[in-house]
Parts: structure tokens; C-alpha cells; sequence
């Protein structure tokens, strides 16, 4: 499977807004450059037409220029190893890559091996929602992580005490790579990862707490399934959408029997964590 490698040549100050837009598009995992962006998405989901639809929109604001090529996929890992660097939250979580030493200042060490999938602790929204897992109790708990990426958000769930994890996500790549870290960081939870949706989550299955960083489609249509799965006072954290879809967010999980607990933004992302009624 062979994925398309978008260049845009943009102000940076717009390039969370063309990520929130191409997020909606489909398009999987950014790293943001010195010039704008690089966006990933799977070649047989690439529009090109969307694509120009998109810049054109912001045409009058910004110089956008968009150039695209195919990346095959046995030049991830080099691409990466190029430009990956360690990413902190706080004082306590570093992720870092193989090929990075450890810093024992940090209490929580993650490893990671990055490929082609979301949630490198790059994005705003992933290094959002680990700021929060910092909070919320995970020790014994059984922790589900939906679109999981790279399962960095599972692994940190597994450092903080969680006892047993689910991860999906409908993209192969991102499954193979959630497996790859979990063997890498040595977790002490039970852990399991499939290829899917949260409709294959056997009913009946609860968790104490649930980790979504998705967009915003998704978590509106998926939401209520959530709760079915989430214990009598168990947790929810949402990211993946844009602060001004967080009023879309908390109605619908509202509506939904959760209550919120706190917000958070970061340079226009949002994140939400919620708790059952």
C-alpha cells in the first residue's frame, strides 16, 4: 500500500487549519516544516480535485502552493529517522524514537518506532490528550484506545497503572505499528490491537477509561457507542477536532449521559474529558 505525500508551501500560521481540513479529507498524519507541511494519506483515498479545492479556499488569505508524490512505503522509516525528534509533555513524558537515547529527568520514558501513522506526539492534540491522561486515574483499570495510531497513548496508559488495553484502528499500518510499540515498551498491562471500528468491540466488553483522539465526523457518529462501553463513572478523553467544533463535542456527549470534567486547548485544538453519569 503506497500513500501520497502532500508538500504545502504556506505561512505556518496556517497550517492548523489546513490540517484540521485535511483531516476531514482523510488524510492520516502531518509533520509541519520549516516552509508549511507534509500530509499523508492512502493512495487510493487521495482526491486531487479535494485537494485543490481546499487550498483555493484559503487562496485569499495565504500563498498556498501544494505539490504531491507518491511515497512508497519502505521510505517511511528513513524520512523519519531524518527529522524525528523526541517530543516532551511536561516535566514527566518523553516519547522518543529508537535511535534516541533515554533522559532519566523524565518519569515516563515511551518508545517509539514512527511510520506512516497518527499520533506521533508530534500533533497537538495527541500531546493534548497525554497532558490529560497525567490526571486521570488508570491504575487496574481496562483502557480502550480508538484509532489508536501508533498506541502511544495506550503505552502511556500502561505506564500510569492501566491493567489491560484495546487498541484499533481501520488503517494495517497503524495496527502493525501499535504491535510493534507495545512489544518495544515492554508493557506490563495485557494488551490486544485490532484492524476495525468500535463496532467489532464485543457488547458487553467495559472499560474504565476510553481514549478517542479522532476527528470530529467520527466522534459524533461514534460517541454513544462509547458509552455503552465505558464503566459508571469511567472516563472519556476526545481530541482530534478543532476548538470550534468543541461546543458539536460537548453536546452530543451531553446528550449522551457524560459529564464534562475540564477542556483544554493548543495553538486551536481541543481536547474534552468527559466522565459518566
Amino acid at each position: 500500500m503506497n500513500y501520497i505525500e502532500v508538500d504545502l508551501k504556506v505561512d505556518p500560521e496556517f497550517s492548523e487549519i489546513l490540517m484540521a481540513e485535511l483531516g476531514e479529507a482523510g488524510f492520516e498524519s502531518f509533520v509541519e516544516t520549516d516552509e508549511g507541511l507534509l500530509a499523508y494519506i492512502q493512495e487510493a483515498d487521495f482526491d486531487e480535485d479535494n485537494l485543490n479545492e481546499i487550498t483555493t479556499k484559503y487562496q485569499d488569505l495565504a500563498t498556498i502552493a501544494a505539490t504531491w508524490k507518491s511515497l512508497e512505503r519502505r521510505n517511511w522509516n528513513e524520512e523519519w529517522e531524518k527529522s524525528y525528534e523526541p517530543i516532551e509533555v511536561g516535566d514527566q513524558i518523553r516519547v522518543r524514537a529508537t535511535f534516541h537515547e533515554p533522559d532519566p529527568a523524565f518519569k515516563y520514558d515511551l518508545l517509539i518506532q514512527p511510520k506512516m501513522s497518527f499520533g506521533t506526539g508530534h500533533h497537538e492534540t495527541t500531546w493534548l490528550v497525554m497532558n490529560e491522561q497525567l490526571s486521570l486515574p488508570h491504575e487496574g483499570l481496562s483502557v480502550m484506545d480508538v484509532g489508536c495510531g501508533t498506541g502511544i497513548l495506550a503505552v502511556l496508559a500502561s505506564k500510569l497503572g492501566a491493567a489491560n488495553l484495546l487498541g484499533f484502528d481501520i488503517d494495517e499500518w497503524a495496527v502493525e505499528n501499535t504491535r510493534e510499540n507495545f512489544a518495544m515498551n515492554n508493557l506490563s498491562a495485557t494488551a490486544d490491537v485490532f484492524q476495525g471500528t468500535i463496532t467489532e468491540v464485543p457488547a458487553g466488553q467495559i472499560f474504565g477509561g476510553i481514549l478517542a483522539n479522532i476527528n470530529r465526523n467520527i466522534l459524533l457518529s461514534e460517541i454513544p457507542k462509547y458509552v455503552q462501553h465505558l464503566s459508571q463513572g469511567g472516563w472519556l478523553v476526545t481530541s482530534g477536532f478543532y476548538e470550534t467544533d468543541q461546543a458539536d463535542i460537548e453536546q452530543c456527549s451531553a446528550e449522551s449521559g457524560l459529564k464534562k470534567l475540564r477542556s483544554n486547548t493548543r495553538n486551536q485544538w481541543a481536547t474534552v474529558v468527559f466522565e459518566k453519569l
